[in-house]
Order: structure tokens, then sequence, then C-alpha cells
């Protein structure tokens, strides 16, 4: 099994330091040898392997009269009337593949191999036969891509070195598709070819930048993915999000912008997920220490949000490579963790070290105590985005669903940044309502959103909206707060409670009994409007996060251990009468925290981090503590 429940993996995608994406043509089989011998003293577990698909099916077609296809072929010989031959295979790439499962077996590693490999860092590796046509929607192209497949995957199977299959490498981006459908159909006959030869092994799909709904103009979707293959998978660079790109990758923002997003993937696309391709692209982008810094971080964060694991992107830096993409894209040149004389980079040796403190460890899953809808007409990335970091900074977890799914029972359900005039079909708006009225709670935050029932139920009275022209100052806890959103909803309490108001009195925040339960309406966006705020998440920034605070409390949320300061971050992860605690320092400067624990659990000791003396820890920077209770 690629998972296990309480395990977690670590290791990087590979191409072979000597040639990168030209490794199986500039085939050697010692330099292969050594790069993963060197890989495995640092306990890198698996690799995520690439059977280029411009060299392994190296087709070309040749035309007739008045340009007629007539007939496939490689260069100018015929396709041989063998099994590979018929499959359009180049036997000598096969063999090569071959030798380098034996390697990885020799060496303990376990592969994840990605079937349809024509997009690689920035070059389209297409055969040549298919240069001018759609490789995702052409019916003939994706007979070839069929038969590939079912050759590789039919003649490796029972390789004890494959752990899984990959559809390929971000083959979203292979070609443009039109609909959600024809990426479902992609999806669906390259899954189905896979297991059609092994039911033993899972199919990852190996996409990245997949949204929650159609309407955001992205045909592929999590839940389609989730659908047509067993793992979903994240590549979450900051360099490539505009949200994450904001700021230093080793603060608070960057620290869960890969969790937000697997977790975010996982519970949409109700399957598995993990961090398929990490990194920080070398350092043109960011030093090699601060790397270290952000990666540490990120595992432990993944470790405690039950992300699975993780795979650096990727083995060997390429700084000597003549071809394209290497030529093209200086960012593609240094992103190994080994550098290009093959010595530890600090992301590799942070790698090892947090691999060797995990090792002994079994984690239970991590508590969960509310459940974030991100909606239509949104970007839903952006809202589920900002909601997660708020709620970490507040000290709860969430997990994420689309309204429709079935959904868990939790305490509280939050809609966040709700936006048009589809945001929630009604259907769906009326079975959570159900459970509010059973006893939980709705906190729904408005960025003029439309959704009916809605004044009546929430105790509100809409007078009118107009595009915002000055800041909207607040209170909450001793604290002033100013925000400006784009559109002001203007609001009257008409039957709640009012729990915050702004400097004319207009309602913030209300609250409404509705049952046994209530509805919490929030008059500004504030999951977006901090998310796409500069530097909103750190210490000497405003701490919004108090209305997520207030909030849990109102639905009654109660954790068994809080802390002090909000740059760390805690996961409850409890089994029977034990709890263990893991305690993360989400910032680049060391933190003293001051834990409080339900009185019910004592400490055990600490199996990783400072001892807690009275309850006062200290934490390095980018780090975390890992701390025992028993009842």
């Amino acid at each position: 099994m690629l998972f296990n429940a309480s395990k977690f993996f670590t290791g990087c995608n590979y191409w072979a330091s000597h040639a990168g994406t030209y490794m199986w043509r500039n085939w050697n089989a010692e330099i292969v040898e050594n790069d993963l011998q060197i890989l495995s003293r640092y306990h890198l577990h698996i690799l995520r392997i690439f059977p280029l698909w411009s060299d392994f099916q190296p087709l070309t077609m040749h035309y007739g009269y008045a340009g007629a296809k007539t007939e496939m072929r490689f260069k100018e010989e015929p396709l041989p009337d063998t099994e590979p031959g018929r499959a359009g295979l180049d036997e000598t790439m096969l063999k090569r593949f071959g030798e380098f499962l034996d390697i990885a077996e020799r060496n303990n590693f376990k592969l994840i191999v990605g079937l349809v490999t024509g997009w690689m860092s920035g070059r389209l590796y297409a055969p040549e036969a298919f240069a001018n046509l759609n490789v995702i929607t052409d019916a003939a192209v994706v007979k070839w891509q069929v038969k590939m497949v079912r050759y590789i995957v039919k003649h490796f199977r029972h390789h004890p070195a494959i752990i899984a299959w990959d559809l390929g490498n971000e083959c979203n981006c292979l070609a443009p598709v039109a609909s959600s459908e024809e990426a479902y159909s992609w999806s669906a006959q390259i899954a189905n070819a896979i297991h059609a030869e092994d039911q033993t092994r899972p199919v990852v799909s190996g996409m990245h930048s997949l949204a929650c709904y159609s309407d955001s103009g992205n045909p592929w979707l999590i839940e389609d993915q989730g659908e047509t293959t067993d793992i979903l998978c994240t590549h979450p660079y900051p360099a490539f999000n505009p949200l994450a790109n904001m700021e230093r990758v080793n603060t608070f923002k960057n620290a869960f912008h890969a969790v937000a997003e697997t977790r975010l993937y996982e519970n949409i696309g109700r399957k598995p997920a993990f961090i398929e391709e990490a990194g920080t692209l070398g350092p043109c982008m960011t030093s090699d220490a601060i790397s270290g810094a952000y990666l540490n971080n990120m595992l432990w964060n993944a470790y405690a949000h039950d992300c699975h694991g993780l795979l650096w992107w990727c083995a060997n830096e390429q700084t000597e490579l003549p071809q394209t993409p290497y030529d093209w894209v200086a960012l593609e040149r240094e992103l190994g963790l080994l550098n290009s004389q093959q010595q530890p980079k600090p992301v590799l040796s942070a790698m090892k070290r947090f691999a060797e403190i995990i090792a002994p460890l079994e984690l239970p899953l991590h508590r969960i105590d509310a459940v974030v809808l991100p909606t239509r007409n949104q970007d839903a990335w952006a809202s589920s985005y900002g909601a997660f970091l708020l709620a970490k900074q507040a000290g709860f977890d969430i997990e994420f669903a689309l309204a429709g799914h079935k959904l868990a029972d939790r305490s509280l359900y939050i809609m966040p940044s709700i936006t048009g005039a589809t945001p929630i079909y009604k259907r769906d708006y009326d079975a959570i309502l159900q459970k509010v009225s059973a006893g939980a709670t709705l906190f729904v935050s408005s960025d003029t959103g439309i959704m009916e029932p809605m004044n009546r139920i929430f105790g509100v009275e809409l007078q009118y909206r107009e595009m915002a022209n000055d800041d909207v100052r607040f209170e909450l806890d001793g604290t002033v707060f100013s925000l400006r959103p784009k559109t002001r909803l203007h609001y009257r309490a008409a039957g709640c409670e009012v729990l915050i108001s702004d400097q004319n009195g207009e309602l913030v925040l209300s609250s409404m009994q509705y049952g046994k339960g209530k509805l919490i309406l929030c008059t500004l966006p504030i999951e977006t409007l901090m998310v796409n705020t500069l530097r909103a998440f750190m210490p000497e920034s405003p701490a919004i996060y108090s209305i997520y605070r207030k909030v849990a409390k109102l639905a009654g949320i109660n954790r068994f251990a809080t802390r002090n300061n909000a740059q760390v971050t805690l996961t409850e992860h409890v089994q029977g009468d034990k709890l263990i605690l893991i305690a993360v320092n989400n910032s680049p400067e060391s933190q003293t925290v001051s834990l409080a624990v339900n009185e019910s659990w004592h400490y055990a000791g600490t199996s990783y981090g400072d001892e807690s003396l009275n309850g006062v820890i200290t934490i390095p920077a980018n780090d975390a503590t890992v701390l025992n209770f028993k009842r």
C-alpha cells in the first residue's frame, strides 16, 4: 500500500543527475545507481519517475496522397509485429526502464510511475506523430496512449519496486480542453487502461491546479479526478500561487499552503491526497537555508494534518544541461535536494532529520471541529485557504466539503465569503439548515452573496449595498480592526443579537437562534480579504482570527489544549486514553508558548522538542514539539 494511516512517507521526483529529461536516451546505469545510493542514505522512501512519452513511444506519421495519413512508423522503420511494436514502444527504452526498476529495488526505493509524461518543466514531449494534434481529445492520440499504458503496466506490473501508477506529469498542461467532460473522459480512459492490466496498485492523478466547481473556468475538477483515480495529489509551489507568493516562504501563510490545498483535494475528491511535488524553485527564488526551514515547517504541518507524504522537486541539479527546457527556464536548473557536486542541500538534511524523528511514532488522525463549504461563483481556493488559516490561528481544525455532499456531523459549518446570485442550491442550503435546527452553528461571511431565506432567519434586514468608499472599523476583544471590502452590505438588526458593530453602529457580526442551533452572519468577507492582504497572518498584524475564535466559542467547540501564541498551531491526536499534541512554530523566529491542557489529561513526556515545564515550551523557528498525555 502507498498509504499507511499512521505513517508519513518522504521522497522526491527523480531525473538522473547527468541527463535530466534525457536520462532514457542517454542511459547510464552506473550514474543512476550512484544517484539512488546517495538518496537512500537520507531516508527517502519513494521516488516518482517518468518514462518520457516521446522516448518510449517515438512515433512518426507517414503521409500519402494529398496529405492523407497512411502509416505510423518509427522514423523510417515500420513498427515490428511484436507486442511492444504493436503498442508503438521502443524496446530499448523498455529494457532501460526495467534496469531502473532493478536499481531502485536494490536501493530500497518504491516507485510511482508517471505513465503519460508528455509535459515536463515547461516543455511538451509528445511524439512527433502527434505534433499538431490535441493530445487530450484526439481519438487517434488517446488510442496510442492507451496502447502504451496497457503494455507498460502489463509488462512491469509484477515488479516489486512499483507501488503506484500515475496518469502522468500534470497532464492538464498537455493541451487545452473545452469542457470538464473532455477532461473526465481522458482521465477515465487512461485510468481504466491501467486498471485493466493491474488491479493491485492504485492510480495517482498526477494533476495540479484543479477546481472545486466548473463555473471557475477550469475544466479539470477535483471531484472528477477523485472519481477516475484512486489517489489525488497537489503540486503546491508558492511562486506559482498568487496568494502564497505575497511574502517570504517560511512564514505562517506559506507554512499551510501545501496542507490547506491537500486537505481540500482529499475532502472534496473523497480520495486520499498527498503532496506529490513541492519546492521553492532554487536559490534564484529563495536561499538554500530558508528553503530548508520552509520544508521542515511544511513537513511537520503535513504530518500533523494527515497529508500522508511529501515528494520534493526534484532529486538533482540540472545546471549544465544544454537541452530545453533547461536552456529556456532558469528556475528549472537548481531545484535539487543535491547540488551539482551531489552534496546535500539544507532541504535534504531537513528531510533526513524529519524522517528519523517520526520513524518511531504512531500518529492517530487529527481532530476535526468544523466543516468549510466553498461555494459557487467565488474563488473557491481563496475562500478555502483563508478559512483554513483563520481557523488555525483561532485554534481549531476544519475539513472541507462541497454543498451537496453528505456532510459529517460537526458543531460548526462555515460558508466563507459567499458571492454571486447562486452560491448554493436551495436543496443543499436546506440540508445545512436542518443540521442547524438540530443544534449546529452555521457561520456565513458575505461578499455580496445572495441566499434565500436570509434576512428573516438570520434576524437582519438588508438596507442597501454600495461600493465601499471607506474602511470599516470595529472593535473586538479590545483591539480595533480596519477592513475595506470592495462592496459593502448595509444591514440593520431585526431580531438578531448584535455581536460587533462598526464605527457607524452598523452590523458586522450577528447571531440568531434557529431551532436548537445558531446562525451567525459576518457582513465582511474576512477570508478573502485576509488571504489577499500582505502579511495578514504575521505576529504584528491585527488578529482578525478573533472573529473565528468567537464563532467557535459560540458553536461550543472546546479543544483539549489551547495556547497563547497564534504563530504556534496545535493538532490533537487521540487514541483511547492517549493524546498526542503536535505544536508547530510557523514563524522564522523561535517562539515560547504557554499551553493550557484540559485537566483530564496528564503530561506523559515529549517525543520530540522541548520538555513541557508547567505548560511552557520553546519551539525553534519553523520547527515543532510532540507532546504526550494520558487520561
